[in-house]
């Protein structure tokens, strides 16, 4: 059975462990690189990860976005959002159907 995971500063993550999500603190490329592995291995096909630790590996995580399992998604921290998880969605929906995609804020 497939599992969820979610990624990132323990104060963005620590909430997810309340709806039955596994948390896994990490701050550096270099604890994404040997956990993402690990996670992999035992069954996430889902694997949230916050903005701030997804940009730092950033080329790591876009050599397994070519993968479709798992899928990995990024996710505004508790300090709030910095546009990256929406441009990189952005850019995979261009790649993908060739056509741009925009966002619009709602007002209401």
């Amino acid at each position: 059975m497939y599992k969820i995971a979610v990624v990132g500063d323990k104060e963005s993550i620590f909430g997810f462990s309340a709806i039955g999500m596994d948390i896994y603190p990490a701050y550096e490329e270099d604890e994404i690189k040997s956990l993402i592995p690990k996670l992999i291995e035992e069954n996430y096909a889902i694997i949230y990860i916050t903005e701030n630790v997804s940009i730092k590996a950033e080329k790591y995580l876009e050599k397994l976005q070519k993968n479709k399992i798992p899928a990995i998604i990024t996710i505004p921290s508790n300090t709030g959002s910095l546009n990256y998880g929406e441009n990189r969605i952005k850019e995979m929906v261009q790649k993908a159907v060739g056509i741009e995609i925009n966002f619009k804020e709602s007002n209401s």
